[in-house]
């Protein structure tokens, strides 16, 4: 089923959280939270939304990371009823689009519904305190753009990381439901 995110709650105090790799090693979100922010993109194996901006979200992802802005994914879908979602095929998943970000597991969906995350993708940019500046896509078509994208991620986290303060105008995210226990 198609969603749409929620308009950003600017100033929303996002809850720290602990999830393990599928690996099993354990990561906080408070120690990926630096100087200049943080994206958390709930995203999952299976959706058909997520695969086709997988690309684009490696490649992102690196730009953002280089600018010294942290990048986590989490995936809270219930992989027992969706096993292409299994930790298993999370390690694959991010090697195949070669994700240079944590891809952390959601096992009892604690996170996914603490953020209010509706859809994959579903993306949360935050400043350095911690609070939501930024609730949209990844990008969208643009006329005049070379790649046919404006880079609606990317340039919030800049504005985000400059000012501490996210863009007004923001495009929600659409992509499938989170698969809820």
């Amino acid at each position: 089923m198609l969603l749409d995110t929620p308009v950003c709650n600017f100033g929303w105090n996002a809850p720290d959280f602990t999830l393990k790799d599928p690996g099993g090693t354990t990561f906080t979100m408070s120690e990926n939270l630096g100087d200049k922010g943080l994206i958390i993109a709930f995203i999952c194996n299976h959706c058909p939304y997520v695969q086709a901006i997988g690309e684009r979200l490696a490649t992102d992802a690196k730009t953002l990371m280089g600018d010294g802005i942290g990048f986590v994914a989490v995936m809270s879908n219930d992989y027992r009823h969706v096993p292409d979602d299994n930790p298993e095929n999370m390690v694959k998943f991010s090697q195949h689009f070669g994700f240079p970000f944590l891809y952390l597991v959601d096992h009892d969906q604690s996170v996914g519904k603490a953020y209010g995350a509706v859809c994959t993708p579903d993306f949360f940019g935050l400043n350095k305190d911690g609070e939501l500046q930024y609730r949209g896509r990844l990008d969208s078509a643009a006329m005049g753009n070379p790649e046919g994208r404006a880079p609606e991620l990317v340039n919030a986290m800049r504005e985000i990381a400059a000012t501490g303060k996210g863009p007004t105008t923001q495009t929600p995210s659409m992509g499938c439901s989170i698969k809820w226990s």
